[in-house]
């Protein structure tokens, strides 16, 4: 299944109401460290594929990738939809744009 990927615009809403979605930052550990979306997961995208299980609960849910531009989190989604994960949305532009 084909999920739409996300606005930093769409999210902001969504976190300002209240909502607690599946948010995963697949940055490295010391870009985390210097900004993050509250409630985000770190999981660099190199570290992905062992912490599967880590992730097993959420996928039937919608879970939010993001990075710094949209790029390194594009590759987490494609992998996450590869190992079934049924709703993964990417946050269009990272942390970036959600900062702007």
């Amino acid at each position: 299944m084909i999920t739409a990927d996300i606005t930093a615009e769409e999210l902001k809403e969504r976190l300002a109401k209240g909502e607690t979605p599946v948010i995963i930052d697949v940055r490295e550990d010391w870009e985390h460290q210097e900004t993050r979306i509250s409630g985000a997961q770190n999981i660099p995208l190199g570290a992905l594929p062992q912490r599967l299980d880590d992730l097993e609960d959420y996928k039937e849910q919608e879970v939010i990738v993001h990075c710094k531009s949209g790029m390194r989190s594009a590759s987490a989604k494609a992998f996450l939809q590869q190992q079934g994960f049924s709703n993964v949305r990417n946050l269009v532009g990272g942390i970036t744009a959600y900062n702007g």
